[in-house]
């Protein structure tokens, strides 16, 4: 068991290096950013970057989970490349007709989406969903195939190229949101075009026999209308403050999860690191054992990480961000809990995905989606941002509660409930705690709050939610990783 932990730590954190780069990297420029756009830009901008991850979603047609899944299915590499052009076929297709009707019709998409006119803004959109489908491709191949090096270099270098345009067009040239979407994804198209000719070359091409579309279809197609309901709530919350509230309470919004970071660096890497290596487990019994051991460990780390969040966010915001954006540490907290409760959901996605009735992951999304724009109608007028994010937490309980009652007999997860409950005591004990009885601005507040957070881990450990052997087994995998990506 130990062996599945230390390979999902290993496979996460290599998979997720780049993101750890562009977290760091973000946290540097965000005072760049926060400085040379308004608040109504930001909005605008990262409205519409929520928006090419969800029609990305809908373009792809479930065939990226397929394709993991039926991966370790295929009988050879012959079998595999057919499956890999299959798939990455279809969504270059796809992707390009969208593009072309896009960049057709971008003024009135531009009116629709953002209650503003400007065409070239969509375009910057329309183009950054056409690179980010066909990027996701070739991402997912490199990481079932198990090519970590190849990964880290294309999406490190993608990061580097990626800040330092949007950097150049939006704090030197001063082109506003037009220049912070672009610079998202030009650097990704040259990526992806390198991808294709270099690394990739031998799964290009047309299929070669009777294409796979059907088998792939049935399994992913019950995938999108949950995907894009569960991306839905990421999207619908900035949209819905934009048009209701304004573009700058939007803006304040994405500022917000932008200062996320950990927590999303976290769930990014578990989602690109558990799937395959879930579905690789043969046996049942062994699989059901994984699983919760998995589901405790990744609860240990994101409690602790919305933790921090909720104690020293304040301070964190006030460190990275212009004046006009302070108001953002108001709905810090609740983002890092609802990004860390999304985590959680992929976890019973996983159990549907292995049972192969991913039908079942649509009530749950559904659910959670008549639950998030219900809460936003109702708390977002008396609460603002704050009211956005609540929405956000209480959707995810929902979606949790839903999969978890329609997953549980069709394939038994032992959760470890004698760890989880005292985690979940203690961390909201002194943390919510914290941040009621101690000031959350000057220097004797941050000093007794780092203490309160500190003094998480020693008390978990004393309740045995984590032994002193499993935070061995970490620090092991965490040396393991760096070893690797230095030979």
């Amino acid at each position: 068991m130990d062996s599945i932990l230390k390979r999902l730590a290993t496979s996460g954190m290599a998979f997720q290096a780049s993101s750890l780069l562009a977290g760091l990297l973000a946290l540097f420029t965000l005072p760049l950013y926060t400085r040379s756009l308004t608040a109504a830009e930001f909005g605008y901008a990262e409205t519409l970057l929520t928006l090419v991850i969800l029609t990305s979603i809908l373009l792809r047609a479930g065939l990226g989970e397929a394709f993991i899944r039926h991966w370790h299915e295929a009988a050879g590499d012959d079998a595999r490349r057919h499956l890999v052009r299959t798939t990455s076929g279809f969504v270059l297709i796809s992707s390009t007709l969208a593009l072309i009707a896009g960049i057709l019709l971008a003024e009135p998409l531009s009116q629709l989406v953002l209650g503003s006119s400007d065409a070239t803004l969509m375009s910057a959109g329309v183009f950054g969903i056409w690179v980010f489908t066909n990027l996701e491709m070739a991402y997912a191949l490199l990481r079932v195939s198990d090519r970590r090096r190849a990964y880290l270099i294309a999406s490190s270098v993608n990061v580097i190229l990626t800040v330092s345009l949007t950097v150049t067009l939006v704090v030197f040239l001063g082109e506003g949101a037009r220049g912070y979407v672009l610079g998202n994804y030009v650097a990704s198209a040259v990526i992806l075009v390198g991808l294709w000719f270099f690394v990739l070359r031998e799964h290009i091409g047309i299929p070669r026999g009777p294409l796979l579309l059907g088998p792939l279809l049935r399994y992913g197609a019950p995938t999108i209308p949950a995907d894009a309901a569960v991306f839905l709530l990421n999207v619908i919350d900035r949209a819905y403050l934009l048009r209701a509230d304004s573009p700058s309470a939007a803006g304040l919004y994405s500022v917000a999860v932008k200062l996320a970071t950990a927590v999303i660096i976290l769930v990014r890497a578990f989602q690109l690191a558990w799937p395959p290596l879930a579905y690789s487990i043969v046996d049942e019994q062994h699989a059901q054992q994984a699983y919760a051991r998995v589901t405790t460990a990744y609860m240990i780390v994101s409690s602790l990480l919305v933790a921090g969040f909720t104690l020293l966010g304040a301070w964190l915001v006030r460190l990275l961000t212009a004046p006009d954006f302070f108001a953002a540490n108001e709905a810090l907290p609740w983002l890092a809990l609802g990004w860390a409760l999304y985590g959680l959901y992929l976890v019973l996605v996983t159990i549907a995905g292995r049972a192969k009735v991913t039908v079942r992951t649509l009530p749950a999304a559904a659910a959670g989606l008549v639950v998030n724009v219900g809460l936003l109608i109702w708390l977002v007028p008396p609460l603002g941002v704050v009211g956005a994010a609540i929405s956000l937490c209480v959707a995810y309980v929902a979606m949790l509660i839903v999969l978890f009652l329609l997953t549980r007999k069709l394939f038994t997860v032992p959760f470890e409930w004698a760890r989880l409950v005292p985690l979940i005591v203690v961390v909201a004990l002194f943390s919510v705690g914290g941040d009621l009885l101690i000031p959350n601005e000057g220097a004797g507040g941050l000093i007794l709050r780092t203490l309160v957070l500190a003094a998480i881990a020693p008390a978990i450990v004393a309740l045995r939610v984590v032994t002193v052997s499993e935070l061995k087994l970490l620090v092991g995998a965490v040396r393991s990783s760096r070893a690797a990506e230095a030979g």
